[in-house]
This record gives C-alpha cells, structure tokens and sequence, in this order.
C-alpha cells in the first residue's frame, strides 16, 4: 500500500522541516511548499492525499490559499488541517466554512499530529 502523500505550507522553513520528520515518522511522504501560491501550483501539478495548512502566511494567507485550492480540479479530494497559533473559535469557523477538515494548533508534536491525523481518518 502506498503512502499518503502530505503537502506541507508554512512560510517557516524550520516549520516545515520539523513538521516533515514527524511525518515520515509516522510513515507518510511529505512535501513542502513555502507559500500559499507555491501550494496552489504544486496542488495543480499534483494533488496531495493531505495538506498542512499554516493561517498566516504573507501574500496569501491559509484561508485564501484554502479557497483558492478548493477550486482546483480535485481540490476537493485533500484533507486539509488548518495549522495555527491562534485557538480563535471565529477563525476555526471561517477554516472550517472555507474547507478544513481539521485544525491543529501549533506548536504540535508527534503525537498530537498523529491524534489529528486519526481524527480525521488518515491512521
């Protein structure tokens, strides 16, 4: 069986390098993607199983780049968590209207990423 593949969007770099190790942990590929219109591009060329989603990005935010991916010929098909700072219920709302399947609060770890990937059904 093939690994689910886990496109990650954060504008920090050591973010999405901590983020990816405890992927590949817990047995799945992962990209990167540095922006929301780098996410966008990569989703068009090659829709991931699952996408990491930072809220606050500049240029395109989280919740623009959700839309804007939503929209894509099968970007309804990822499951997309919403990674954030903020535990702001309007702003979880908005993320969930918008698309998201879940949200994580950062900073996570392991084992809260893992409990996040089994609540949304990806373990």
């Amino acid at each position: 069986m093939a690994k689910k593949h886990v496109l990650i969007v954060d504008d920090s770099d050591v973010i999405r390098r901590v983020t990816r190790s405890m992927l590949w942990a817990l047995e799945f590929d992962a990209s990167e993607a540095e922006s929301g219109h780098a996410a966008i591009a990569r989703c068009g060329a090659n829709m991931p199983d699952v996408i990491l989603l930072d809220w606050c990005m500049p240029a395109l935010s989280g919740l623009e780049s959700l839309r804007s991916l939503r929209r894509l010929p099968g970007g309804a098909a990822p499951v997309v968590i919403y990674c954030t700072t903020e535990n702001d219920s309007d702003d979880i709302e908005r993320a969930r209207q918008a698309g998201a399947n879940g949200v994580i609060v950062k900073p996570f770890d392991r084992e809260a990423l893992r409990c996040k990937l089994v609540e949304v059904g990806l373990i």
